[in-house]
Parts: structure tokens; sequence; C-alpha cells
């Protein structure tokens, strides 16, 4: 541990002209007391360690020192891939790997370049959850990424809504949709897609399976998420639109239901599109719709027009008469 984090205080002092005390404690998260015997350690060893005195003051490696411990471990090199992802290394227990990984390879720039990592920084961030929701890191997220990284089968038990069932699982990658975990296995010959936060219990087996090499993950999830949105795209409503109607209506329902109804929409002799729109159900398609106001108008199926139509009448009451003005005082 001690070892690590000394390697960690050169590789720091390398990438920067000089760093305080404190500065130093509070990215290794130790006391300013431990950094002075560490800073004594390292100059014991022969690693030129400089303290400069004052308020001003700090450490500073001297006479253009450079370690050669900066090559990347093969965690480390693959946590870089990942270092646009803070929330998603953070969650996989990986944050201080891929910080290690950064720290090497700042060490590794020449003077001219240091400032490269801290200016993609702040030029380029992901902010993967959705707006109003707060993403929560599921239990069991830290062995399931391991098993990923490590090519190693799980067992595990999942939650269903008619009960939990048992698994034996080859997780082949971790996806992150809208702030929710997905692993995607082989499970029994066949390919699954499991929430992460609906595993109860999750189990390393020893060993490692063997990668399939033709498995690709973003075409796995690509071609999964498709069928998942259109199996849930199990009613049709036919709607009368408006341009600005048309215009909207890949806005407020599925993008692409919306272009396939709008493709084979017919224009009436007004200028309006009748198109038939594949939907969740009415309930969705009530909140969907009503969006657009008086630029759809719904012909069927009849139980939701006639709720449009009281939904019409309830509105036209409400806004229909002008509020009496109060009384000025």
């Amino acid at each position: 541990m001690r070892a690590a984090r000394l390697i960690k205080m050169v590789l720091l002092l390398q990438s920067r002209p000089s760093m305080t005390a404190a500065e130093l404690a509070a990215e290794l998260e130790v006391s300013e007391r431990t950094i002075t015997r560490d800073a004594l350690a390292l100059s014991e060893a022969g690693v030129p360690v400089y303290a400069d005195r004052g308020r001003t003051g700090g450490y500073r490696l001297i006479g253009g020192y450079r370690t050669r411990l900066t090559g990347l471990a093969r965690d480390e090199a693959e946590a870089l891939f990942l270092s646009g992802l803070p929330g998603a290394l953070r969650d996989m227990g990986l944050e201080d790997t891929a910080s290690t990984a950064r720290l090497k390879l700042a060490a590794a720039l020449s003077p001219a370049l240091k400032d490269a990592p801290r200016s993609a920084a702040q030029r380029f961030h992901l902010d993967a959850p959705g707006w109003y929701q707060e993403p929560r890191t599921p239990e069991l997220l830290a062995p399931v990424a391991e098993a990923v990284w490590d090519d190693r089968p799980v067992g595990a038990r999942y939650r269903r809504p008619d009960g939990e069932v048992t698994r034996e699982l080859e997780p082949y990658g971790l996806v992150l949709k809208a702030g929710v975990w997905y692993v995607c296995a082989r499970a029994g010959g066949s390919w699954r897609t499991y929430r992460v936060d609906r595993f109860t219990a999750v189990e390393l087996r020893a060993g490692h399976f063997v990668r399939d090499p033709e498995f690709d993950l973003p075409s796995f999830w690509a071609e999964r998420a498709a069928e998942f949105a259109r199996s849930l795209l199990r009613a049709e409503v036919t709607l009368r639109l408006t341009e600005a109607g048309a215009r909207r209506l890949a806005h407020v329902t599925d993008r692409a239901a919306a272009e396939e109804a709008l493709a084979a929409a017919e224009r009436d002799a007004e200028g309006r599109l009748t198109a038939t729109l594949r939907v969740e159900d009415e309930e969705v398609a009530y909140g969907q719709l009503l969006a657009l106001g008086p630029e759809a108008e719904v012909l069927a199926p009849e139980t939701l027009r006639e709720r449009f139509a009281r939904a019409a009448r309830g509105l036209a009451e409400l806004y229909g008469e002008p509020r009496p003005r109060r009384p000025q005082r």
C-alpha cells in the first residue's frame, strides 16, 4: 500500500512543477505528516525530492529527474478508455486505477503537453443519466464489473416480476443506458440482457470462460435496444396531423415509429396527414399526443378519441370564459 502511494507521489511531482504538502495530502488521501515521512523515504531511496520552505513552498523533483515507472499495466490501460466516464469508473470500482493510469500518462508527456489532460477535461464531459433522475449505483455492480473484466463466469440470482430465478452467466459487457446499468451475457448458449440492479446475489465462479471473438458489444446492444423498443409498441393509433403536428410527432413519441408512420401517411385535400402510429398502449399514447394539442386529431381507437374529446371539453370550460378581474384597491 505504501509502495503504491510513494510511486503515485513521484508521478504527481513529475507531472507538476511543485506541490504543497496539503495538495499532496489531498491527492493521496493521507495526512500532511505522512507526506513529510514519505518525502524523506523517497530521498533516502535516491529520489531527489526537494522541500521548499516558507508559505509558498512545497515539494518538487530536482535535476530533471524522471521515473521509469510509467509503463501502464493492463487494467490501467483498459481504464484509460473509460476516462471520459468518471461516474461509471467510480461505480465499477475503477476510479483509483484510472487515476494512476492518467498520472503515468501525464508523467510520460513532454513539458509542452503537460496541460493536455486538463485541457481536454475542461472541454468535454459526459453526464449519462437523464434529467430529473437521481442515479443509483447497483449494489452488485462491482462484482459484475470484475467478472466482465476478467472473463469470469458467475452464478446469479435475478429478480423478475414472477419471482427470483437462478442463472449461470458468462458476462461479456456492461452498458450504461440513461443512468441504468445492464449486463450483456451468455446463458445456456443464448444471449441475454439483464438489469444489474435486479441482481440479488452474484458469485464469481472459478476459472475463466472463452470469449467469443465475434461478439461486438456496441452492435449487440444496438440490435437488442431496437428489438426492445419495437416490442413495447403493441397498439396502434390513427391520427390526422397538421404540418406542425407532423414535424413535432417524433419529439413526443418513439422516433422510429413516428418516422415509419409519416412515411406511409396519406395527405387529404386540406393538406393534413392521416397516419397510423404504433404506440405502447392507449394510456401512454394519451400522455404523448396530448402535447401536440390541436395539431393532432385522434381518429381511432374510439375509446382514445373520446378521452381526448373529454379533455377538450374540460379545457374549453377552463379557458372558454375570461376570468373576472380582481377589483383594484
